[in-house]
């Protein structure tokens, strides 16, 4: 008999992607996936969420997970992003190449149907974890973690603090998607708020990332204007070079008994 989908229900959807999945070789890629479902597991163990209440799809080179609404979002937010945190700072020095991730966060009705979730509220928690912003700040800050919260989300959870939640630290920064503009918040656990992106930060979904570890561009300089200075100089000793006067200039001593009253040069 065919299943057919249910109504859909309001959770909170996590989409986990791994730094430049691409560039591990198989066996490498064998070795991530196993230590980034042992730190996400460990870390919902560390923060209360009962394994029965999140639904759990694999990406390959990511996990797509639902939160029954059972669990307060705030803990979420708060103590298993902490906890996924602390498990990568744990795990990363002893690794020749450290595990990165880009964690988008969102709530909203999702549907359950046989082969996994669907909605626009997990389309955009896909999106947020793959947005320009997410990629810049996990590459220009060197860490290990960046986590992407929707705007509905910050509003109705974030910037009401809670344990281990910092409003303060989340930076908002546009996101463009094929079918609307949003904003995103942008946190890096266990740092302050990270500066602005750069104006060109938003570029197309699909672009290549550079190398971690890699800068903001510096603005180019603004050419100030230049002109001609005006200068007078007294004193006993001067010296002038390439200076260009718009009036007469006297360089040197003056003394109070030059003829007619006027100064004497020296």
């Amino acid at each position: 008999m065919q299943v057919e989908a249910v109504d859909a229900v309001y959770e909170l959807v996590i989409n986990v992607d791994v730094r430049r999945s691409t560039s591990y070789d198989d066996p490498g890629k064998s070795r991530m996936r196993r230590l980034l479902y042992r730190i996400l597991d460990e870390a919902f163990a560390a923060a209360a969420v009962p394994a029965g209440s999140v639904h759990r799809e694999d990406r390959g080179d990511g996990i797509l997970a639902a939160v029954a609404g059972s669990v307060p979002p705030a803990r979420v937010l708060g103590l298993w992003v902490t906890e996924l945190h602390e498990q990568l700072r744990r795990e990363n020095p002893g690794l020749r190449v450290p595990l990165g991730l880009r964690v988008g966060l969102n709530v909203g009705p999702v549907t359950h149907d046989p082969m996994g979730i669907c909605g626009r509220a997990v389309d955009l928690a896909c999106r947020l974890a793959d947005s320009p912003p997410a990629r810049r700040l996990l590459d220009r800050e060197r860490a290990d973690l960046v986590v992407a919260a929707s705007e509905p989300l910050y509003q109705d959870v974030v910037r009401h603090g809670g344990r281990f939640i910092e409003p303060a630290d989340y930076l908002p920064a546009p996101v463009r998607l094929k079918e609307l503009d949003t904003r995103g918040w942008f946190l890096l656990p266990g740092r302050a708020k990270p500066a602005p992106l750069a104006a060109d930060a938003e570029g197309p979904a699909d672009a290549a990332p550079g190398p971690v570890g890699a800068a903001e561009p510096a603005p180019a300089p603004t050419p100030t204007p230049t002109r001609a200075a005006q200068v007078t100089v007294h004193g006993d000793h001067n010296e002038s070079h390439g200076n260009t006067y718009l009036a007469p200039v006297h360089i040197g001593r003056t003394t109070p008994d030059a003829p007619n009253g006027g100064p004497r040069r020296a």
